[in-house]
């Protein structure tokens, strides 16, 4: 039987480890469960970066404690960083983290509407859909028929393509107003700020 370097090193344990679990799971490949017979190695303590055999590429990484990570695995030959393993996902997820705490989130507000809205109620709720435009927020208008009043379904669409336009100058309707079971529901998302 023909023994690796170190193989009865702890930290190959560990590797062989991180190796099985990566080979169900998505991410990339660590030390020996990389599959290319040759390597692109780069990093920062690389002293001479270039292309290696697995075998060799591994070898470097023992050699500095450390593991041999595919960084590019659609590449011929793909290329390998040597690095600490454990720190580099948890740079990973600290990343995601961050970039889906900066992405924006989108409020969605909504307002209902009867099918026969009195002109004061009407104004009133226009007056909220503003509001609610200029901080941001998209607006989800709709009229809600109770029992026979699904009659009405015209009137519903007339009392929203009103609003929609009344809004113009601080939304855009992204649908034209459309009947979902016993409700007409149009949404708005807020004009881009010049």
């Amino acid at each position: 039987m023909k023994r690796t370097p170190g193989q009865n090193n702890p930290r190959n344990d560990s590797r062989n480890l991180q190796n099985r679990q990566n080979s169900g799971q998505e991410g990339p490949r660590v030390n020996n469960g990389i599959t290319a017979a040759r390597v692109r190695v780069v990093g920062d303590n690389v002293p001479n970066p270039g292309i290696f055999s697995l075998f060799e590429a591994i070898k470097m990484a023992e050699a500095l404690e450390l593991d041999l990570v595919e960084i590019s695995p659609n590449v011929d030959p793909p290329v390998c960083k040597i690095i600490d393993y454990q720190k580099y996902i948890y740079q990973q997820k600290k990343k995601a983290k961050e970039m889906k705490s900066n992405a924006s989130k989108v409020v969605i507000k909504e307002i209902r509407f009867g099918p026969n809205t009195d002109e004061h109620d009407y104004q009133f709720k226009l007056k909220h859909a503003q509001s609610f435009l200029q901080e941001g927020s998209k607006v989800k208008a709709y009229v809600f028929f109770k029992g026979r009043s699904i009659l009405f379904s015209e009137q519903g669409e007339k009392l929203l393509l009103r609003f929609a336009l009344e809004l113009e100058e601080y939304g855009k309707a992204e649908q034209m107003p459309k009947l979902e079971g016993k409700r007409m529901i149009m949404m708005l998302s807020p004009a881009k700020k010049k």
